[in-house]
C-alpha cells in the first residue's frame, strides 16, 4: 500500500514506469502538474525549452511560468476543463524563459480523472514554425519584389480564367489597377472575338490536354481599360500549387516596337530613295559627260559632210536637207544633256540642324540589322559634346549607311569582325570614322575609290562612293579612306561646322 501511494504522489509516470523512456526521450514538451497548478514532472524537451533545469521546474507553478497577458484564458478554459464541460483543450499562449524572454507555444492540456487527478500538458514550442512563416513570408515578398521589377507584365489566373495576381508592369500596361483585375476573367483583357472564346480554350486544354499557347508563346492583341487594343508577345506557363492548378502569363507590349520598326521602315524607304536618285544622278551625269563629245563630234562631221556636198554639183539637194536636219537633232539632243549636267549639278537639298549622335545612332541601326547575327561586334563612340551641324539629313545619313554596309561586307570572311563607328569634333569640324577589320584595300583600288564606276564587289555598279564623295563636298566637306593599322580600312568624312 505505502508503493502504491507513493506512485500516486510523484505523479502518473513514476520513475520504474516502462513509459518513461518514451516521455524523457519525446521531442515535444511534456508536463503535469496538480490541478491547483503546481508542477509535478517535466520532461527533457520542456525544460529545454524554457531553459531550466527539472528540479527549479518542479519549485515553480503554472502561472509562474505563463506569460501575464494570457493567464486569464488558460485559467477560464482550465475552469471548463475541471466542470467536465470539455474534455481538453488547445490553446496558443506565451511561456516565459528563465532569461525573461517570450516563447510563443501551442498546449494542449487534459485532466486524468481518479482520486488524485492531475493537469497533462503537452506543449509544441512555435518559434521554428513562426520562423519558418517569417522565412517564407521574406521569401516571398523578395520574389514579388522581383517579379514586380520586371518589365514586362505578369498575370496569374487559376483553372476558371480567374485573375489572382496582377503585377505593377500589368497596371501600367493594361490600364487596371491590381484590385480592380484581381478576381476578375482574364478575357477582359482581350478584345473580340478572344473574349467570347477563352473560357473555351482553358476547358479544351484541361479535357484534351492540347497545347496551343502553354510553353509556346505567339503574338496576340491585348485590350487596355480604355478599349483600345495593341499588339504583344504572349507567353504562359502552368505549374500545380498543391491540389491548384495556375496558368502564369508574361506579357511584353510590342507597340514602341512596331512603331520602331515602322520608323526603321520609313528611314530605310527614305534612304533608298535618296540612294536611287544619287545612283540616277550620278549615272545622269557620267552619262551626260561621256555622251557631250560624241554628240559633239557628229555635229562637227554632219556639217563638215554637209559642205562637201554642197561644193559637189551633182549632189542630190535632198541629201543636204537630211543631213541639215540630222545635225540639227545631235545639236538638239547636245542640249539635253547640258541641261541634264545643269540639274544634277545644282543637287537642290533641304538643310536643318541636326544632332550628330542622333543622326549616327540611326543611320547605324538601319545599316546593322543582322549584324549580330553575323558575328560582328559593333562599337559606337560618340559624344555628348558635340555641336548640331547643318546639313541635310537624309543624304548625310545615307553617305553612313554606305560606308557602314561596304565595312559589313568587307569583313564577311575574316576572323575578327569589329565595326566600329566614332564622332569627333576639332578645328571647326564635326569628323565621323567608319572603321573595318576586313582585308583593306588595294593600292590601285585605293587611288581611284571615289571615282564614278570604280568597284571592288562583282555586282556593283560603282556609283555608291562616288555618290558619297558629291553629297559630302556639296555639303562643304570632304571625304576620304586610309589603311587601318592592323588590317581593315578607316572612313573617314568631315563636315563644317559653319556651313
Amino acid at each position: 500500500m505505502d508503493q502504491k501511494t507513493s506512485k500516486i504522489t510523484a505523479g502518473p509516470v513514476a520513475p520504474d514506469d516502462p513509459y518513461r523512456l518514451l516521455f524523457e526521450a519525446a521531442a515535444i514538451g511534456m508536463n503535469w502538474s496538480t490541478v491547483t497548478g503546481h508542477l509535478l514532472e517535466a520532461n527533457k524537451s520542456f525544460c529545454a525549452m524554457l531553459g531550466y533545469d527539472r528540479e527549479e521546474l518542479r519549485a515553480k507553478t503554472i502561472d509562474e511560468i505563463t506569460h501575464p497577458d494570457d493567464l486569464a484564458a488558460d485559467r477560464r478554459e482550465f475552469g471548463r476543463l475541471k466542470s467536465g464541460e470539455i474534455a481538453s483543450y488547445t490553446l496558443e499562449k506565451r511561456y516565459r524563459h528563465r532569461n525573461g524572454m517570450t516563447i510563443p507555444a501551442r498546449a494542449t492540456v487534459s485532466l486524468t480523472r481518479g482520486r488524485q487527478p492531475y493537469r497533462i500538458a503537452i506543449v509544441e514550442d512555435l518559434r521554428p514554425r513562426q520562423q519558418a512563416a517569417i522565412e517564407q513570408r521574406d521569401s516571398a515578398a523578395r520574389l514579388k519584389s522581383i517579379l514586380d521589377a520586371v518589365p514586362d507584365a505578369m498575370i496569374v489566373i487559376n483553372e476558371r480564367g480567374n485573375i489572382e495576381s496582377f503585377s505593377p508592369s500589368a497596371e501600367i500596361t493594361f490600364g487596371y489597377t491590381a484590385s480592380e483585375a484581381i478576381g476578375q476573367n482574364v478575357k477582359i483583357l482581350m478584345p473580340s472575338p478572344y473574349h467570347e472564346q477563352h473560357d473555351a480554350y482553358i476547358n479544351r486544354y484541361l479535357t484534351t490536354g492540347e497545347r496551343r499557347i502553354i510553353g509556346i508563346g505567339r503574338v496576340v492583341t491585348g485590350q487596355r481599360k480604355d478599349g483600345t487594343t495593341f499588339p504583344m508577345e504572349l507567353s504562359v506557363g502552368e505549374a500545380m500549387v498543391g491540389e491548384t492548378r495556375l496558368f502564369t502569363g508574361f506579357v511584353k507590349d510590342l507597340t514602341e516596337r512596331e512603331r520602331s520598326e515602322r520608323r526603321i521602315e520609313q528611314l530605310q524607304a527614305e534612304l533608298m530613295h535618296v540612294a536611287r536618285l544619287g545612283e540616277l544622278g550620278q549615272m545622269g551625269a557620267a552619262l551626260a559627260h561621256e555622251l557631250n563629245q560624241p554628240l559633239a563630234a557628229i555635229v562637227n562631221y554632219l556639217q563638215a559632210a554637209r559642205r562637201l556636198l554642197q561644193a559637189t554639183a551633182s549632189a542630190p539637194p535632198r541629201v543636204g536637207e537630211a543631213m541639215e536636219k540630222a545635225a540639227a537633232q545631235a545639236e538638239r539632243a547636245g542640249q539635253v544633256i547640258r541641261r541634264l549636267r545643269e540639274f544634277v549639278a545644282r543637287g537642290e537639298t533641304e538643310r536643318r540642324e541636326e544632332n550628330v549622335n542622333a543622326l549616327v545612332e540611326e543611320a547605324a541601326a538601319l545599316a546593322l540589322v543582322g549584324a549580330k547575327s553575323a558575328g560582328v561586334t559593333t562599337r559606337l563612340l560618340l559624344r555628348s559634346d558635340l555641336p548640331p551641324v547643318l546639313v541635310d539629313k537624309v543624304q548625310i545619313q545615307q553617305v553612313l549607311l554606305n560606308l557602314i554596309r561596304n565595312a559589313l561586307e568587307a569583313m564577311e570572311s575574316s576572323d575578327e569582325r569589329v565595326l566600329t563607328v566614332e564622332a569627333a569634333a576639332d578645328e571647326g569640324l564635326v569628323t565621323i570614322t567608319v572603321t573595318d577589320t576586313g582585308p583593306g584595300l588595294a593600292p590601285d583600288v585605293a587611288q581611284n575609290l571615289f571615282q564614278p564606276f570604280v568597284t571592288t564587289k562583282a555586282r556593283g555598279m560603282g556609283v555608291g562612293l562616288s555618290i558619297c564623295r558629291s553629297i559630302i563636298e556639296a555639303h562643304g566637306g570632304r571625304i576620304w579612306a586610309a589603311p587601318r593599322g592592323g588590317g581593315g580600312t578607316v572612313f573617314a568624312l568631315a563636315l563644317p561646322l559653319d556651313n
